[in-house]
């Protein structure tokens, strides 16, 4: 297990922005960053990231969490997994215990999986670059095809002997599990106990996940094979139809370029990326799907096909383009000459004349539509006008509507039909659209309703499940008025303060010896629910107020360190801001002292912004990074603001007192609304069991209910709130 020092480490060097734009193009916008979201079909950006906060947050889709949590949902990682991606990603060692023979074993198998993948890739590699066969085979087929020796290593291409278990024997020596080895699709199963090479003398081309993770592998023959290729089959780690070839290799030349090039096969990627064209992707031979357009989205929203000229070719374009259109992205087509594809066209032109050759010739997708699908159809009135309404069709598939208007009218140019005609037909198609999707999403809630007849019945359940008025009534059975006063939302507006402010100085506390105790946020919440008895009921404000506890040690002794930094970094700006000072000359040494008086304290009031900013991050990254499903998803509920003062209320040199300015009223009054809350939610108790107690119990319960209420009177004075005696 990784030790709790190193997870610290590794969540301050995680910068949240880097993180996510390994997988997402973001944009600035004021002090947060925005892109499309990444967990679901976002066609308008909602992913909102603080570089500040160290989290990002969708408000479309909810989805939301520090760098740990990102690459969990993202790469489909545990926990672990996520602190050894980033761990590896800042270079920092990773410090553990031995794991037990239990937790060895129950290591989670995707991890397994790619660790095997790994081992495969680097055996490929090995073959290719050091055996004899591999060099005269595999290599021979690389070189004849033109590949470099630095795309061979950028791509990790290598080999697969003819030796038809060379793989699995190396792989069982090494201790990988057998099954696992069938599980990925390395290996098959002989029936004997045994097993063979599913890439038996074949050239290999490793295929990443976005995060370079080898995740399948495809390959070719060098012989007159039935099958030309053949690829890993699904699996745990792999899913065909979100997975594309050179994505990887491809991202951040396509945000740089703000376009993509689609290809179809392995060899056409390389080609052209040694062509100069490092913004290429494949499809693989398959059809374009909705998780490949949705990845493609990510980084651009400018697409072009470049196909084979060949009537394959033309299908294969056709096929892409409604889907690509749907997610609203700007297309264009590229056929190349006939009997050309991009592997050998991108060979056999210089890179400036692949270029020329693609600005020429590629057309926006109504043009090409339009070509292909009017062909031959001149005198056949109906089959020309089933081609338009196909192209119309496409139309009504853009989300954009400036965008449909705009091919709308050239539509109606081209086919010299009368705009509103156009308009209408697109229009009927846009209301077809919606009520097929409306059925389709009514019919997965009825097949889902039909499945989930899970009753929570444990604590937890209820609490994160249930509105927060329903949380105390499913807790008692539903029989009870105490139903009716909710401590939920009194518990999550003091929790939000720890989340966001825990760390930050509150107060100072007297201690028994008279010595006064600088006191943060959390530690003073702790100590007065302590001091009355009061526990949270909601378990995970409950874990997370225990969590943040944890944390206050660990946290006074990297304040300390940084303390040490921020005062050096005081006196080298005191020191050069000095030298400023005695370089410009003053009249007077009384004006130089007031000139360094002032710099001392713009120095030191800058120091104190940059502690309290530290303050601030150092719970809130933690509790967003935590392990605890449920609390860092409630943490980063807590401290996202989705609305924030606009620059506008500050002018006139009006000064507005921010949240973190009025902690020392804001934190005592949540504490005193949540014991009211408390006080009143008993008082009701009492109120119920008067109906059936006996005369003594009565008598003590009266006695406990006038107590309360003395209470709850004071309680008053200090909140501002009217207490009607319930007596």
């Amino acid at each position: 297990m990784i030790d709790r020092a190193t997870v610290d480490r590794i969540i301050d060097a995680a910068d949240i922005v880097d993180v996510v734009s390994d997988f997402v193009t973001l944009k600035k916008r004021g002090q947060n960053y925005l892109g499309l979201c990444p967990f679901h079909n976002d066609r308008r950006p909602s992913f909102n990231v603080s570089r500040t906060k160290g989290i990002y947050k969708c408000f479309s889709c909810g989805k939301g969490g520090g760098p740990i949590n990102f690459i969990m949902e993202h790469e489909q990682m545990s926990y672990v997994e996520a602190l050894r991606y980033l761990a590896k990603k800042y270079h920092i060692e990773i410090e553990e215990r031995e794991l037990t023979d239990e937790e060895r074993a129950a290591q989670d198998i995707r991890e397994s999986l790619l660790i095997i993948n790994e081992f495969a890739m680097q055996f490929f590699e090995d073959q290719l670059a050091n055996s004899q066969e591999g060099q005269e085979i595999g290599m021979a087929y690389f070189k004849e095809r033109g590949f470099t020796a630095e795309s061979i290593k950028k791509f990790h291409l290598g080999y697969s002997p003819e030796n038809r278990s060379a793989l699995y024997d190396a792989a069982i020596k090494k201790g990988y599990n057998r099954q696992l080895l069938f599980d990925v699709g390395l290996c098959i199963d002989d029936g004997r106990g045994g097993g063979y090479d599913r890439f038996r003398g074949r050239v290999m081309f490793p295929v990443f996940n976005i995060a370079g993770k080898v995740i399948a592998f495809g390959g070719r023959t060098l012989h007159n094979d039935k099958a030309k290729y053949v690829n890993s089959p699904e699996s745990v780690i792999y899913k065909k139809s979100n997975e594309l070839y050179g994505l990887f290799q491809a991202k951040r030349a396509i945000s740089k370029e703000e376009k993509c090039y689609i290809v179809e096969g392995y060899a056409d990627v390389i080609s052209m990326h040694q062509s100069g064209f490092e913004n290429v992707i494949a499809s693989s031979g398959t059809a374009l799907t909705e998780g490949h357009v949705h990845k493609i989205h990510r980084f651009t929203e400018n697409v072009t096909e470049l196909f084979d000229g060949d009537e394959a070719g033309i299908h294969a374009a056709l096929r892409g383009v409604d889907m690509l259109l749907k997610e609203g992205l700007n297309i264009k087509i590229l056929l190349l000459p006939q009997g050309e594809d991009p592997d050998s066209f991108a060979r056999s032109h210089a890179s400036h004349e692949v270029k020329s050759y693609i600005d020429e010739h590629e057309t926006d997708f109504i043009t090409f539509k339009t070509e292909m699908l009017l062909k031959d159809t001149a005198r056949d009135p109906i089959a020309r006008a089933k081609a338009i309404t196909d192209i119309v069709h496409s139309i009504a598939l853009i989300p954009e509507q400036i965008a449909r208007s705009i091919y709308a009218k050239e539509c109606s140019k081209r086919f010299e039909i009368e705009e509103r005609v156009v308009m209408a037909e697109i229009n009927k198609q846009i209301a077809k659209n919606k009520e097929k999707a409306y059925k389709e999403r009514q019919s997965k809630k009825n097949s889902e309703s039909e499945d989930t007849n899970h009753q929570p019945d444990t604590e937890t359940d209820t609490v994160i499940n249930l509105p927060p008025s329903q949380i105390e009534a499913r807790q008692s059975g539903g029989k009870s008025k105490v139903e009716s006063i909710s401590l939920y939302r009194y518990e999550e507006d003091l929790m939000r303060y720890v989340a966001k402010y825990g760390m930050c100085f509150l107060c100072e506390t007297t201690m028994a010896d008279n010595s006064r105790q600088p006191t943060t946020v959390v530690e003073y919440i702790y100590n007065e629910l302590s001091a009355d008895g009061i526990e949270l009921i909601t378990p995970v404000f409950k874990r997370m107020l225990n969590i943040a506890m944890e944390q206050v040690h660990p946290f006074y002794e990297a304040l300390e360190d940084k303390r040490v930094v921020l005062n050096q970094e005081m006196n080298q700006a005191l020191k050069e801001g000095i030298a400023e000072i005695d370089r410009k000359g003053v009249d007077s040494v009384e004006m130089a002292e007031k000139m360094e008086e002032e710099l001392k304290s713009r120095i030191a009031l800058k120091m104190n912004q940059r502690e309290v900013e530290f303050r601030i991050k150092y719970l809130e990254q933690r509790l967003c990074s935590e392990r605890d499903d449920q609390v860092r998803e409630k943490a980063v509920n807590l401290v996202v603001e989705l609305h924030q003062l606009s620059r506008i209320h500050s002018q006139f040199g009006a000064v507005i007192p921010t949240e973190y300015d009025r902690l020392m009223t804001l934190v005592p009054n949540a504490i005193l609304n949540l014991k009211n809350a408390i006080a009143n939610r008993r008082v009701m108790e009492i109120r119920e069991q008067l109906a059936h107690a006996d005369t003594n119990q009565a008598n003590e319960l009266l006695e406990e209910m006038q107590q309360l209420n003395e209470v709850r009177k004071k309680l008053a004075k200090l909140t501002g709130e009217r207490v009607i005696n319930t007596i």
